[in-house]
C-alpha cells in the first residue's frame, strides 16, 4: 500500500518553478528527517506560462502566476504553494499567509549577449518584458530599442540565439537554480538594481491551517524574510504594479537593513533614487522612503505609480 504524503506542495510547471519546489522539498525533508516521498510536488500550468506573446501587464499582471495555485490551495487540493516571490502580488488574500522565505540566492540580474550595456552596438535591440529592466536599460542606453521577450529561461535564451534581440536579462538566482550560473555577466548593484524580492523562494499556506504552518515554519530564513518583506512594503507604499519601473535592493547585516531604490519613467529618461537604513522589521521605514521618492519624482515617473 502506497504511503500518503505528509504534505502536498503546489508549484508552477516550468523548469525553474519545479527546481524551486524541489529545493523547498529537500530543505523541508532535511529539517524534519523525512524521506523525500513524504512531500509530494503537485505541478499546475499557470496562465502566465500559457500566454507568451504579450507583456504580463497587458494580460492580468502577476496574478497570472498565482491564480491556479490559489484555487487549489483554497480548495485544500494542496497544503502549500511554492512561489518565486518577485512574481507574487503585493497584496495577497487574507486566507493565505507567506509562512516561509527560503535563504535568498543571488539578487542580481545577468546580462546575456554582451560584456556590458556599454559594449552593445549603437541601436542594439534588447529583449525584455519587464518595465524595470527596460527603463534601466534605456536610461543607460537611450539609443537602444526594447522588444518584448517572454517565456521561461530556455525560451528566452533560444530567442536570443535566433537573433530576435542582441541582448537580454535573466535573474542570476534562476540561472543558478537551473545549473547555468556562468551564463551572461552579473550586473552589480552600483549600476543596476534588481526587482523587489528577486532571488527569494516563498512558501505560502492557508492562514488557518495550524498543522501546515508549524511544519513549514522551519524553512523560514529570518534575514531573507526581513529583506523581502521590506522590499514588498516599499512596493506597496509606492502603489507599484506591473507597469511601474521600480528597482530595489535590501541587504541585512547586524540586525539592520540597508535599502536602495530607484524609480524610472517608462522609457527611462527620468530617474529618482533614494537610500535608507533601518532596523529589521521596522514597518514604517519603507513607506517613509517611498514617500520621499514620490515627493522628489517628476510627473513622468509618478504617473505610473498609483500611490502618487
Amino acid at each position: 500500500m502506497t504511503k500518503q504524503p505528509l504534505l502536498k506542495l503546489g508549484t508552477r510547471r516550468s523548469p525553474l518553478a519545479l527546481a524551486q519546489a524541489e529545493e523547498a522539498r529537500a530543505r523541508l525533508c532535511a529539517a524534519h528527517g523525512w524521506d523525500s516521498n513524504a512531500v509530494e510536488l503537485v505541478p499546475v500550468e499557470a496562465s502566465g506560462d500559457k500566454i507568451q506573446d504579450r507583456p504580463l501587464a497587458e494580460i492580468g499582471g502577476k496574478a497570472l502566476w498565482t491564480k491556479e495555485l490559489d484555487i487549489w490551495l483554497g480548495n485544500g487540493e494542496i497544503d502549500a504553494s511554492v512561489h518565486s516571490l518577485k512574481d507574487v502580488e503585493t497584496i495577497r488574500p487574507d486566507a493565505f499567509t507567506l509562512i516561509a522565505i527560503l535563504p535568498r540566492a543571488d539578487k542580481r540580474d545577468r546580462l546575456i549577449g554582451a560584456a556590458s550595456l556599454a559594449d552593445l552596438p549603437k541601436g542594439a535591440v534588447i529583449g525584455t518584458s519587464a518595465p524595470r529592466r527596460a527603463a534601466q536599460a534605456l536610461h543607460q542606453r537611450p539609443d537602444c530599442k526594447v522588444v518584448t521577450f517572454r517565456g521561461n529561461v530556455a525560451t528566452r535564451l533560444a530567442k536570443l540565439e535566433a537573433g530576435e534581440a542582441d541582448a537580454t536579462f535573466l535573474a542570476a538566482a534562476g540561472l543558478l537554480r537551473l545549473g547555468q550560473k556562468n551564463v551572461g555577466v552579473a550586473l552589480e548593484p552600483e549600476d543596476w538594481l534588481p526587482a523587489p524580492a528577486q532571488g527569494a523562494i516563498a512558501v505560502e499556506c492557508r492562514a488557518d491551517d495550524v498543522r501546515t504552518r508549524e511544519l513549514l515554519s522551519v524553512l523560514n530564513h529570518a534575514p531573507s524574510h526581513a529583506e523581502v518583506m521590506a522590499e514588498r512594503a516599499l512596493l506597496l507604499a509606492l502603489g507599484g504594479n506591473c507597469h511601474s519601473p521600480i528597482a530595489v535592493r535590501c541587504d541585512f547585516a547586524d540586525g539592520e537593513l540597508s535599502m536602495r531604490a530607484a524609480l524610472f519613467s517608462p522609457a527611462g529618461q527620468e530617474r529618482v533614487e533614494g537610500e535608507a537604513r533601518f532596523a529589521a522589521g521596522d514597518p514604517d521605514a519603507p513607506a517613509r522612503l517611498a514617500a520621499d521618492l514620490l515627493q522628489r519624482a517628476s510627473s513622468g515617473i509618478t504617473s505610473v505609480f498609483s500611490g502618487s
